[in-house]
């Protein structure tokens, strides 16, 4: 009996999303605190150039993004942030240098296949600028609801899909856990 090149994929596929969940149910793809380090940069200076492009006034830097996965077997991120926040006016920089500590909740979002941090709270802040005198809470507050929303809609993480095992991953309903130290996908529940 022969079969048609469709079918043989078709076949060879849900073979390969079998293997796949079998594999993940024993050992989980994961992601770990360096990785999504490196992502969140790369996000953030992609944002920066695109509100630059958009002739936004505001410049965003990151000198340091440190992810702590799992602390005190938590399932939270905790994400401490240095930066620097510019208003371009009048040809004019004035800069303020921003340091935030933030927790949240990894989250999977199938569609658009990425993890995002949702829930955040802020934990710590500091503002450190010589155009600033005063209480810095208005300005502060101002900030983290910036932070916050641009971490609940950029991704600190997303399936790269030209990579086969990703791709699949992407395929089948999974979940995100946290684990000291790095995000495991996992079959969702």
């Amino acid at each position: 009996m022969f079969t048609t090149p469709q079918r043989l994929l078709s076949t060879f596929a849900l073979i390969s999303l079998a293997l796949l969940a079998g594999c993940a149910s024993l050992s989980p793809y994961s992601i770990s605190e360096a990785t999504l380090e490196r992502h969140l940069q790369d996000t953030v200076s992609d944002f920066d150039q695109q509100q630059l492009q958009s002739g936004s006034p505001l410049s965003l830097s990151l000198s340091n993004a440190d992810i702590t996965l799992g602390p005190d077997g938590r399932d939270v991120a905790v994400i401490d942030l240095r930066g620097q926040v510019s208003l371009n006016a009048l040809l004019a920089k004035l800069p303020v240098d921003i340091a935030l500590k933030v927790e949240g909740a990894p989250v999977y979002d199938s569609e658009e296949k990425a993890i995002y941090i949702r829930r955040l709270q802020l934990l710590e802040s500091s503002i450190d600028s010589p155009y600033f005198k005063g209480d810095l809470q208005p300005v502060t507050d101002t900030v983290m609801r910036a932070v916050a929303q641009m971490l609940e809609t950029m991704p600190v993480y997303r399936l790269d899909e030209t990579d086969f095992a990703q791709r699949m991953f992407g395929m089948v309903p999974m979940g995100v856990r946290v684990a000291p130290g790095r995000l495991e996908f996992v079959m969702a529940e």
